[in-house]
């Protein structure tokens, strides 16, 4: 394992693309964590984020894992890319010249998206525990520690998607043309939901790939005060399950698996 990932970490420290996009993501995420610790003033009115209770223990869990998420599909953009420059840089032929397999090949890719995932998920806590002792309302220890699942839900969330993205620049071996693929499927998971609603069948768009890594961790938004606040002068009521669901960890695990797989083979039957 050690030796495949050491491959892949070579190349992507001589590729000028990867190191400004790896450096763009997290860039952005702590830009994004520290813009909410950050007080605007307008006239009379002062308004901070971190003041709106979004950093309290353990609501910040949830919150956290679910907006910085969105940022996965930067390192969407090394992952396809990493594919891609295989084909057109020819490496992907002299790996196999070299004595690499195609196995080991497309398992030395999917350790990078783990190590990715896991590198994110790792500054994902670390910050949201600095952010949270600074700001949170709580700081038991009980309180603090509760609500991991969504970190774990976050690792989980990026493995699919970087694993989806990884079977995808194999298969049309062009960046542009496998992101571009990727929105595809997220409009076609779009039809399929809409043409689905409010019948029986309804409940299979909960487990397309995408969709399942949406439905992972659930928005958090409705679970702030002021909005369960509001609800109530209005006479509503949000129900709603905010927990992470083992069936869609394991949905989101079965699409790595297929997609993992899917690489492989595509590879195998593949005239290089």
């Amino acid at each position: 394992m050690r030796r495949l990932i050491n491959i892949e970490l070579f190349k992507l420290r001589h590729s000028r693309s990867a190191k400004i996009m790896t450096i763009l993501y997290f860039s952005l995420f702590l830009s994004a964590a520290l813009l909410s610790t950050i007080k605007f003033d307008f006239g009379p009115f002062n308004f901070r984020l971190a003041d709106q209770g979004i950093y309290n223990f353990p609501y910040t869990w949830h919150f956290m894992s679910f907006f910085v998420a969105f940022l996965k599909i930067i390192l969407a953009i090394v992952i396809v890319s990493m594919m891609s420059s295989e084909y057109t840089n020819r490496t992907l032929k002299q790996n196999l010249i070299d004595g690499l397999s195609k196995k080991e090949f497309i398992l030395s890719k999917f350790y990078v998206s783990v190590l990715y995932a896991l590198c994110s998920t790792i500054l994902l806590f670390v910050v949201t525990l600095v952010l949270g002792l600074i700001f949170s309302d709580y700081d038991e220890f009980q309180i603090i520690f509760s609500d991991l699942e969504y970190i774990g839900g976050y690792f989980v969330k990026l493995l699919g998607f970087f694993s989806l993205c990884l079977f995808l620049g194999l298969l049309v071996k062009r960046s542009a043309f496998a992101l571009g693929f990727l929105f595809l499927l997220w409009i076609v998971e779009g039809i399929i939901g809409a043409s689905l609603h409010d019948t029986k069948f309804d409940f299979i768009s909960d487990y397309t790939p995408l969709n399942a890594m949406w439905r992972l961790i659930p928005e958090p938004i409705t679970r702030l005060d002021i909005i369960n606040s509001a609800a109530k002068q209005l006479n509503a009521e949000i129900m709603q399950d905010y927990s992470v669901s083992i069936f869609t960890i394991i949905t989101v695990l079965a699409w790595t698996f297929l997609c993992v797989f899917g690489a492989y083979r595509l590879l195998k039957k593949r005239d290089l």
